[in-house]
């Protein structure tokens, strides 16, 4: 895994929720980077979000992220606005750079306050450690429920020149962006103004991390994170296109790797809704597929129950013509002209840790697609316990 350059790396065990492993993170970039930011849409947004926010509209380069697990810090009122602050403040210090310069995250339990001084105490070893080679590290202490750090790089040539784009993310559950319990850091030690940053950003998360769902709760913390620090040079104008496909990519590639570690999951899907009348209704009938519980269990159960697939679609009671639907499993007729086909095709199918559910709708030319998996006992067990 590559890193790009002019960015530390550090975690520490602070003892948020669990003993003795990482759950604070730190990323540091060596020059003032600029950088674009996308928050949750919740209307409970949580302190650091709402720092983050404050942020983006009155600091045009930053120098740090600061991230914990275990503690969501959201819904604790103006004390967690103040916790978060005295933090902030406390790392400036021993960094010796501006407080407004850190974009604080947060993930874990909601309701409950963050233990500042226990954080204060993790400190000293947090900035000690920093380094070029834990990028793994800050992705680890992130985690809540995840099983797997995910972390993805990629390099990319422009006139001679490499520049590399790093990117980290987490989330299990929650999972339903606009956004999702999720968090995602994206560093690049290419240089972009802040006025390319943020379009480019928001395209590259409404084509991934909004495109995938868990169980369609959207968390008070959502946030996506992108610096750029200009350490392998500026990016010419000409080159931005590239950037952009290099960010989505890696965007797409998270979005996918959160899904593939969904709480409890054991299939990977992807909805496509085709031949709709227009992208915004087939987007509203593949979310209505994604997001049903009937569906995702049978989607657990290796049942092709199509009824299922039907009811979630006809409930939006958008006028669909039954005589036009047809769906597929991965390429193998299950429905034609609104009707089930012989079933045990597409039963051994489903029996694939990864399909495709294919729906036509013959009634225009949109299309939308969406990853989402399958609902299991464990999702029950983890969230039933998440608390004790």
């Amino acid at each position: 895994m590559r890193a790009p350059k002019g960015f530390l790396f550090s975690a520490a065990a602070a003892g948020i929720k669990y003993r003795e492993r990482p759950d604070l993170g730190l990323i540091l970039s060596e020059a003032p980077a600029t950088w674009a930011g996308v928050f949750t849409r919740n209307d409970f947004k949580a302190a650091p979000v709402l720092l983050g926010l404050k942020r983006r509209e009155e600091v045009p380069r930053v120098r740090a992220i600061l991230v914990n697990s275990g503690c969501a810090n959201a819904c604790t009122g103006p004390e967690g606005l103040r916790d978060a602050e005295t933090l902030l403040e406390d790392l400036a210090g021993r960094l010796g750079i501006p407080p407004q310069e850190i974009l604080p995250a947060s993930t874990g339990v909601i309701g409950t306050r963050l233990p500042v001084e226990r954080i204060r105490e993790a400190f000293p070893a947090l900035v000690a450690g920093l380094s070029p080679e834990k990028a793994h590290l800050v992705a680890r202490a992130m985690m809540t429920t995840d099983t797997f750090p995910k972390v993805v790089s990629r390099s990319f040539e422009v006139g001679g020149r490499s520049f590399t784009l790093l990117g980290m993310a987490k989330g299990a559950g929650m999972i339903a962006p606009h956004l999702a319990t999720m968090l995602a850091f994206l560093l690049t030690d290419a240089g972009l103004p802040s006025a390319v940053l943020t379009p480019t950003l928001r395209e590259a998360v409404e084509a991934s991390f909004n495109r995938i769902t868990v169980d369609g709760d959207t968390s008070t913390n959502d946030t996506v994170y992108l610096l750029a620090n200009g350490q392998a040079g500026e990016l010419p104008s000409g080159s931005w296109d590239s950037f952009r496909e290099v960010l989505s990519g890696v965007c797409r590639e998270l979005a996918a790797l959160i899904v593939r570690d969904a709480e409890g999951a054991s299939k990977l899907v992807k909805i496509v809704v085709r031949g709709a009348r227009s992208s915004e209704e087939a987007e509203r009938l593949a979310r209505a597929v994604a997001d049903s519980p009937l569906v995702k269990t049978a989607f657990f159960g290796e049942d092709p129950n199509w009824g299922r697939i039907l009811v979630a679609m006809g409930k939006l009671g958008l006028g669909l013509i039954p005589e036009r639907v047809s769906i597929k499993l991965n390429g193998v007729p299950l429905v034609e002209g609104g009707c089930g086909l012989p079933e045990e095709p597409a039963r051994k199918e489903m029996a694939r840790p990864e399909f495709t559910l294919e729906i036509q709708l013959g009634l225009g030319e949109a299309s939308f697609e969406i990853l989402t998996c399958d609902l299991s006992y464990d999702y029950v067990k983890i969230n039933a316990e998440y608390r004790t």
